[in-house]
C-alpha cells in the first residue's frame, strides 16, 4: 500500500504551533491573552452573586428572625450618659487614676418603648426582587394606649388632674408624660433610614448570625462629602451609632451605644477625631405582646354587681414563663465568672485606656471601647498599643435560659471602622459553661 509520508511531531516543542489546516494561517495560542480576562470576569460575577444571595439572606432573616415580620416589641430602656460632654470642670472630677475613663450616670427614669420594624417595596420591577425592597424601623415612647392599668386608672376612681395645663386625657397622660429629652433620646436612630439588602455587607456595619445581630449608622465628619458604594461607608466620623443584640425564649436584650467626636477636636483641624461614648442604653424587651415587668400588665377585673362599677382588684396577665423573663432580665448584675470568652483588644495598655468592662441586671456583661480613635494609617502613626489592623471589638455575654450566648462585634480600624471585620456568636449549655470555658487568653474565632 502506498501510505502517506509521516511526519514525527515533538509536543514537547515549545516553538510547536497546531497547524489549522486553513491555508497558511496559523492558531496562535491566546489563552493566556484573551480567556485570562473573561475567566476573571467570570469569577467576579461568581462572587457577586454570591454576594448578592448573602445579602437577601441576611435581609430576610433579619426581618423574619430579629424583627418578626414587623410584630412590636415591649421593652425597658434603662439610660446611661457619660460625663465626657459635660464640660471640661465635669471630667476634671475624674478619679486621678483614672482621668480617662468616663463616669456613667445613670437616668433616674427608665423608658418605656414600643419598637417594631417593617419592610416596605420601593421598585415593584426590581430585578432581584430584594433590591426593590427597604427595611424601616419604629421607635417610640409608650403611650397610654400601650398599658391596661393606665388606660382604665381614670376609671379606677381618677379624675382629671387641673395641674395637666388643660390637656385632654387628664390623670392618664400625667401619669406616663415624657420629658422632650426622653423623646429625644429614643428619636436618635442606630440604622439606615430605609435599610436596603446592600446594607448587610461588612462595610455597613450590619448583620445577624443566628440568635445575634448588629446594626449601626453614622454620620461623616463632612456631610457634603457624597461617595457613592462601599466609600460611603468610610469615615472619619462625627459621629457613630451601633446597636448589639441577643434573642431568645420570647426575649431580647440589646445595647445602644452613641459615640460622638468633641467638638474642640473638630476645631483644632484633625482628620480623624477621636470617637467618645456619649450614652450607653440596654434595652429588656418581651416578644409577647406584653411588658417585661408584670406590674405594667395588670388589668381591672369585670364589673360586678348591679352598681356596675369596676371592682379595685386588679389582675395580672399570666405568663407561662413569667419567672425566666424576670430573671432573665431583671436578676442578679453580671455574667457567672465575667466574660465567657475574652476577645483580644491589644496591648494592656490599650485595653486600660480604650475599654471598659460592665455588668447589667440579667446577668449580662458587657465589654465595650469608650473610646475610638479614628487615625488614618496614610497620614500618622498608628496610636499607642495599636497596629494597622488592630480595629475594635464590642461583647455582649447573656444567659436567657438554658443556653448562654456570646456575641462579638469586630470592626475594622482607622477611616473604616463602621465596616465589620467579623460578627461571632458563641453559645454553650449555662449548666456547662465553666467546663467549656475557653483558656486560649483572648483569640479571634477561626474562620
Amino acid at each position: 500500500p502506498d501510505y502517506p509520508e509521516l511526519e514525527f511531531v515533538n509536543y514537547d516543542d515549545p516553538n510547536y504551533t497546531v497547524d489549522q489546516g486553513v491555508g497558511d494561517e496559523v492558531y496562535e495560542d491566546r489563552s493566556s491573552a484573551l480567556s485570562e480576562d473573561a475567566t476573571l470576569a467570570e469569577i467576579e460575577s461568581m462572587r457577586e452573586y454570591r454576594r448578592k444571595r448573602n445579602d437577601e439572606y441576611q435581609f430576610e432573616t433579619y426581618h423574619a428572625n430579629i424583627l418578626r415580620g414587623g410584630e412590636r416589641s415591649l421593652g425597658e430602656w434603662t439610660v446611661f450618659q457619660t460625663d465626657t460632654f459635660m464640660g471640661a470642670e465635669v471630667v476634671e472630677g475624674r478619679h486621678p487614676e483614672a482621668k480617662g475613663v468616663p463616669r456613667l450616670l445613670k437616668w433616674d427614669r427608665v423608658l418605656k418603648v414600643v419598637s417594631r420594624g417593617s419592610k416596605i417595596v420601593v421598585d415593584p420591577n426590581a430585578e432581584w426582587r430584594v433590591d426593590g425592597e427597604r427595611i424601616v424601623h419604629e421607635e417610640r415612647l409608650a403611650t397610654v394606649d400601650d398599658f391596661p392599668t393606665l388606660m382604665m386608672m381614670s376609671e379606677d376612681g381618677g379624675e382629671e388632674d387641673d395641674d395637666d395645663n388643660g390637656e385632654e386625657g387628664g390623670n392618664n397622660d400625667a401619669l406616663l408624660k415624657w420629658e422632650s429629652e426622653d423623646v429625644a433620646h429614643v428619636e436618635n436612630t442606630f440604622w439606615p433610614s430605609e435599610m436596603t439588602a446592600l446594607d448587610f455587607r461588612g462595610p455597613g456595619g450590619i448583620m445577624c448570625v443566628g440568635k445575634a445581630y448588629t446594626i449601626c449608622d453614622a454620620r461623616r465628619l463632612n456631610d457634603d462629602d457624597g461617595n457613592e458604594g462601599e466609600e460611603r461607608h468610610d469615615g472619619p466620623f462625627r459621629e457613630m451609632r451601633t446597636e448589639l443584640g441577643i434573642q431568645e425564649n420570647g426575649m431580647r436584650f440589646r445595647v445602644k451605644l452613641d459615640y460622638g467626636s468633641l467638638e474642640e477636636d473638630i476645631a483644632d483641624g484633625s482628620m480623624a477625631p477621636p470617637l467618645h461614648l456619649r450614652t450607653l442604653t440596654v434595652c429588656r424587651e418581651t416578644l409577647d405582646g406584653y411588658w417585661p415587668d408584670p406590674s405594667d400588665n395588670e388589668k381591672l377585673d369585670e364589673p360586678s354587681g348591679d352598681d356596675n362599677e369596676k371592682e379595685a382588684k386588679k389582675s395580672e396577665v399570666q405568663r407561662r414563663n413569667q419567672e425566666e423573663i424576670t430573671a432573665a432580665l431583671f436578676g442578679p448584675p453580671g455574667a457567672q465568672g465575667g466574660l465567657y470568652d475574652p476577645p483580644p483588644v491589644g496591648s494592656e495598655e490599650r485595653a486600660v485606656e480604650n475599654y471598659m468592662l460592665l455588668d447589667f441586671e440579667g446577668g449580662a456583661t458587657l465589654l465595650l471601647p469608650h473610646r475610638l480613635d479614628q487615625y488614618h494609617p496614610e497620614e500618622g502613626t498608628p496610636m499607642a498599643g495599636t497596629t494597622a489592623t488592630s480595629g475594635w471589638v464590642t461583647s455582649l455575654d447573656w444567659t436567657p435560659g438554658n443556653l448562654r450566648y456570646q456575641v462579638d462585634r469586630k470592626v475594622l480600624s482607622g477611616t473604616k471602622i463602621k465596616g465589620l471585620k467579623t460578627l461571632e456568636l458563641s453559645e454553650v449549655q449555662s449548666g456547662e459553661a465553666d467546663k467549656w470555658r475557653p483558656k486560649d487568653g483572648g483569640a479571634d474565632m477561626r474562620q
